[in-house]
């Protein structure tokens, strides 16, 4: 089963709009590889761009940290809240039908409440001067723990009427 066995690649962009416009976060729909279905793409701040250039920061930071979380995610079939380990909001919903892992909603870009970012580790793995990456990510806004837990109610809530008009195993 694939994601466009549920909705149309336009309808998961719609749902992926919906989301940023709802939370401000970069949001994508993701296949059971882990790998974007669509090319929507709404950076959040000038920092994720940056670290996504850098073949490095795309392999060590952005992709493990989706994979990673996203098989959390997967394992509890229940929404994740981390960080990547730029310290960066990462939102994981899985989408199951029934029992099949699908593929997953991911969210990211601002900082957690008390989050921030580990200057320390994005300049030593991609080697980027500590003033640069202070002056790309002084205005990441903060989002409350409790609005990354509401959005991913509302993200669940929209998968699971997506999933109970369109089940094609009915």
């Amino acid at each position: 089963m694939k994601l466009t066995d549920i909705l149309t690649l336009e309808q998961w962009v719609a749902f992926e709009m919906d989301i940023h416009k709802r939370s401000g976060l970069d949001t994508n729909v993701f296949g059971t590889d882990g790998i974007r279905i669509t090319d929507y793409k709404q950076w959040v701040n000038r920092f994720c761009p940056a670290i996504k250039a850098d073949d490095r920061g795309q392999s060590f930071i952005c992709a493990v940290a989706h994979m990673n979380i996203a098989e959390m995610a997967r394992q509890a079939k229940e929404p994740v809240i981390e960080e990547c380990d730029a310290g960066l909001l990462k939102l994981v919903v899985p989408i199951f039908i029934k029992d099949e892992f699908v593929g997953a909603v991911g969210a990211c870009g601002l900082l957690l409440e008390e989050g921030e970012i580990d200057t320390f580790m994005v300049n030593k793995t991609l080697g980027m001067a500590e003033e640069d990456i202070a002056a790309m990510t002084h205005d990441i806004p903060h989002m409350p723990q409790s609005d990354v837990e509401e959005l991913a109610g509302y993200i669940r809530e929209q998968l699971d009427r997506i999933l109970a008009e369109t089940d094609p195993r009915k």
